[in-house]
């Protein structure tokens, strides 16, 4: 039955590791945090082609033999995403989640804990990882804070570069990032498993900035097995009239240009997530797509999963 629902979704990467024993990772969305598509686009194919919607950026980790299930960002798309993860690998209790990793206070990414709460799910003690800022800040503001006072979440700060044991099999880092920080801290994680591991970075301003704070991340590409990073853009002039330059994400073509000196095998680790909507790297049959992969790239592929 789960493979069916799993076919008639048209998500055919996603049937390998959930009949395994082994724990895996599998890509929930892989949109910006505002979606595909974005509120306003009026003349976007994806409100009457379900085929060209895409969801926000997250990420889910599942150990089929404790039953547990970890999220990795709670977006707007919260109810679809956790209803996927369902199919992928259902468990009895709802919702089933061993905890959410927040990676910073940017609404694709945290704002979807709202369906934890009392006018939702009602759940009881969902642990929220999340760095001491972010931590307080859902603390300290509303609606936020009802979540903590009605026990529907149980806050867990983390600490830069200090792993977090998830059970006998599985661990997870989190590793500071510079990004924009109004509320809070920006990280990305760092998912390890007994035999493979995975980076995932869906924000960050640039890799030069990480360069000056003594990060380089090739090093950090070399050290896993599959990294997911920010690909907001794909070039500048993608959104006319505004001069992007300025814009706190990577371009894809920079990365690409910054990363063709890597072998053949590394650049295949790398798979661009957290894409806007005007990218046209989302775009299948695009220049853009194309290009990516002729440099030996991957674009993330939301159901698409990672054995760990």
């Amino acid at each position: 039955m789960r493979n069916f629902l799993i076919l008639i979704l048209g998500l055919l990467p996603v049937a390998t590791y959930a009949q395994t024993a082994d724990p895996f990772l599998v890509v929930l969305g892989i949109a910006q945090d505002g979606g595909v598509p974005q509120a306003g686009t009026v003349m976007h194919p994806g409100w009457e082609d379900a085929a060209h919607r895409r969801l926000v950026v997250s990420l889910a980790v599942v150990d089929p033999i404790t039953s547990e299930r970890w999220l990795f960002e709670a977006t707007p798309d919260f109810r679809e995403q956790l209803h996927r993860l369902d199919t992928v690998f259902p468990v009895e209790n709802s919702p089933g989640l061993s905890g959410v990793f927040v990676t910073h206070a940017h609404i694709g990414h945290y704002a979807g804990l709202m369906f934890l709460g009392h006018e939702s799910m009602g759940a009881r003690d969902v642990p929220v990882y999340a760095m001491p800022r972010m931590t307080t800040f859902l603390d300290s503001n509303g609606p936020w804070n009802q979540l903590v006072a009605y026990q529907n979440i149980s806050l867990r700060p983390l600490a830069d570069g200090i792993s977090v044991r998830l059970n006998d099999r599985l661990s997870v880092t989190p590793i500071i990032v510079p990004h924009r920080q109004e509320f809070a801290e920006v990280v990305g994680f760092r998912i390890d498993g007994p035999s493979r591991s995975v980076l995932f970075i869906p924000d960050i301003d640039s890799w030069e900035e990480w360069d000056g704070a003594g990060v380089r991340i090739e090093d950090r590409i070399a050290d896993v097995d599959v990294a997911y990073l920010d690909a907001t853009f794909f070039s500048d002039g993608e959104i006319p009239g505004r001069d992007m330059s300025g814009f706190p994400h990577p371009f894809i073509t920079h990365s690409m240009a910054r990363f063709g000196g890597l072998s053949d095998e590394m650049r295949s680790r790398i798979r661009f997530i957290h894409l806007n909507h005007t990218n046209p790297a989302l775009r299948p049959g695009s220049d853009a797509r194309r290009t990516i992969r002729e440099n030996g790239f991957r674009i993330a592929a939301e159901m698409e999963q990672v054995g760990l």
